[in-house]
């Protein structure tokens, strides 16, 4: 997907700060420049260089809300914007700590896509909003401006990365609706010590279900690094732990260009035995194309007895969960929904990862036997 970088620059203001006392010699840095380098191949980056006389160190802020400062000895700084807007970038000059002069400069950015209109595909499979002999008993269609008060988010980077040394850090933020649809994005961007943030949802306390068919029609980020998921744990998590809770995991992707990775999807159960994870699961790649290209319907029928896994409605796996050591699946779920960036399982980003990723979710929906 090809990208446009707009870069607008307007110098706004040059400032000296710091504290005025006569009985010291010490002498401010002074013609203080800012410049800068637009990455043509590298869409969102750009490259900063400071100069200025009787300078000891620099400082950064590139306009993003609760940075902390960037530290550069050589007066040299790279950042990458993951979406339009206007950034006011300081830097800073310092004698010492607390003496120095700053200059402000506005970048206006506009990232824009130029082969498609919009970041909503236009085609994909769909599936009907009734069974014979089922009931649809919940469904978002995600309409409106605002998640329902059916999910609620988890926020932060939790214990070990959230149990998978993952990189992202979760917030709000990242999370839109818009259009009918879901959209969770990842994005490079420094907050809270991680290099990456996303958002992850659930409705745990609000929505879950014992059995039934479950459709999730949804289109796929891609690239190395990213960790799509739509997925389930037992409703008993915060009093057993994973994995005596149980978990359905209706649809993994790792993605990146290596073969069976952004076409391939997984369908996967863990369970716990005599303390410690079992998990069994099967994959599913597409014929051609990838998973981003268009949206999928991601499916199980669960029932007493079993777990099946479709795509599009083509079955690729099913477990049977009669044996007592999967009594987890007898249980209540809730649903979970969310981007990770790296882990154990997908790895990290590198230098091909093109951010923001999107995950896209048209509609969830229950049924059960009437």
């Amino acid at each position: 997907m090809k990208q446009v970088l707009t870069i607008i620059i307007l110098l706004v203001a040059f400032c000296g700060c710091g504290n005025d006392d006569s009985s010291d010699v010490l002498i401010l840095p002074s013609n203080l420049k800012l410049d800068l380098q637009i990455d043509e191949n590298n869409p969102g980056s750009v490259a900063f260089t400071a100069t200025a006389d009787n300078v000891n160190f620099y400082s950064y802020y590139f306009g993003i809300p609760n940075e902390a400062a960037t530290i550069s000895n050589d007066g040299k700084a790279t950042y990458k914007y993951t979406e339009s807007g206007t950034y006011k970038v300081i830097v800073q000059a310092h004698a010492t700590s607390d003496q120095f002069v700053s200059v402000e400069k506005e970048v206006v950015i506009q990232l824009e896509d130029d082969s498609t209109p919009t970041d909503i595909p236009s085609e994909g499979y769909t599936t009907p909003e009734s069974y014979d002999g089922m009931a649809l008993v919940w469904q978002d269609e995600f309409g409106g401006t605002a998640l329902s008060d059916d999910w609620t988010h988890e926020i932060g980077t939790g214990s070990n990365g959230w149990g998978n040394n993952e990189l992202q850090y979760y917030r709000e933020e990242n999370t839109e609706v818009r259009d009918g649809y879901l959209i969770i994005t990842a994005k490079e961007e420094s907050f809270g010590g991680r290099d990456y943030t996303s958002s992850r949802i659930i409705t745990a306390g609000n929505q879950m279900f014992q059995y039934g068919r479950i459709d999730i029609r949804a289109a796929l980020p891609q690239g190395q690094g990213i960790w799509p998921a739509l997925w389930m744990l037992g409703s008993n998590f915060n009093t057993v732990g994973w994995a005596k809770c149980g978990e359905i995991d209706i649809m993994e992707m790792i993605g990146g260009s290596a073969t069976g990775r952004d076409n391939t999807v997984h369908g996967t159960i863990h369970w716990d035995n005599g303390g410690g994870n079992v998990n069994y699961g099967d994959s599913y790649t597409l014929s051609s194309g990838i998973f981003a290209d268009e949206f999928h319907v991601f499916s199980i029928v669960w029932d007493a007895t079993s777990i099946t896994w479709y795509v599009d409605d083509v079955k690729f796996n099913e477990v049977d969960t009669t044996p007592a050591d999967l009594s987890e699946f007898q249980n209540d779920f809730f649903f979970i929904f969310n981007v990770a960036v790296g882990g154990n399982w997908p790895g990290s980003p590198d230098a091909n990862t093109v951010f923001p990723q999107k995950m896209i979710v048209d509609y969830v929906r229950v049924f059960q036997e009437q």
